[in-house]
């Protein structure tokens, strides 16, 4: 059981556990001027909890594949102020073709493109892109975004330059990237990205550290994340 400073996250039936991941993609994302939101693969629910104490009436559709961790996400969200504005429910994002738009759409989504025989089939799932590929989600959250809206997602820094790439191809253009280093000499680990519909977006870069010298939480990290984590 995870406490933060608005609500609790059980994830003991989630193949994926909560993580710094989830934690910085719900408190990056720019909720502004957002009235709808899309979590996919919502897992334990906290990502679509955190833009929902983010935000004061937006609606959150949030979804997964494993019945499971829809089912812990439920409850995890019904003992909050903020259950009657986020839906949890089971899908499987490529099969979804309603008509409905959202003004964000966030996703920390399976990477792992190798087959590694994983034993354990529900954290395959969650771990690989065989459940969800880049292209399949980047063409999705396309057709399911607002004309003004934005899709965030933070992937492994390996990988990025190929999802901007594919993300432009189906016209979805960067206009906010941030590079997550675990301290100051290491290479980034994470790269959270920002797109719209908006060709002329100028991109905002910008490099966020966790650690510092003296392997504390950076003065950067604790003011992103400040309203959430106790004893921040």
């Amino acid at each position: 059981m995870f406490t933060f400073k608005q609500f609790k996250i059980d994830d003991s039936a989630c193949a994926m556990k909560v993580g710094t991941d989830g934690v910085l993609l719900g408190a990056w994302t720019d909720v502004s001027d957002s009235r709808t939101c899309l979590d996919i693969g919502t897992g334990s629910g906290l990502i679509a909890l955190m833009l929902a104490q983010r935000t004061t009436d937006m609606t959150i559709d949030a979804i997964d594949i494993d019945c499971e961790c829809v089912s812990q996400a439920e409850k995890n969200i019904d003992s909050t102020p903020f259950c009657d504005r986020v839906n949890v429910r089971q899908a499987d994002f490529r099969e979804i073709h309603d008509e409905k738009r959202y003004d964000i759409i966030v996703s920390n989504p399976p990477f792992h493109k190798e087959d590694t025989g994983c034993p354990d089939d529900k954290r395959d799932k969650a771990r690989h892109t065989s459940s969800l590929s880049f292209d399949e989600l980047i063409r999705g959250a396309k057709d399911k975004l607002t004309d003004n809206g934005r899709f965030c997602v933070i992937i492994p820094a390996e990988a990025s330059m190929d999802f901007i790439g594919e993300a432009a191809r189906h016209k979805l253009y960067l206009e906010r990237r941030t590079d997550v280093k675990t301290t100051q000499r290491k290479h980034p680990k994470r790269v959270m990205l920002s797109f719209t519909r908006d060709a002329k977006n100028q991109t905002q870069f910008s490099t966020l550290i966790i650690k510092d010298e003296n392997n504390e939480y950076s003065s950067d990290y604790r003011l992103l994340t400040k309203d959430f984590y106790l004893g921040f």
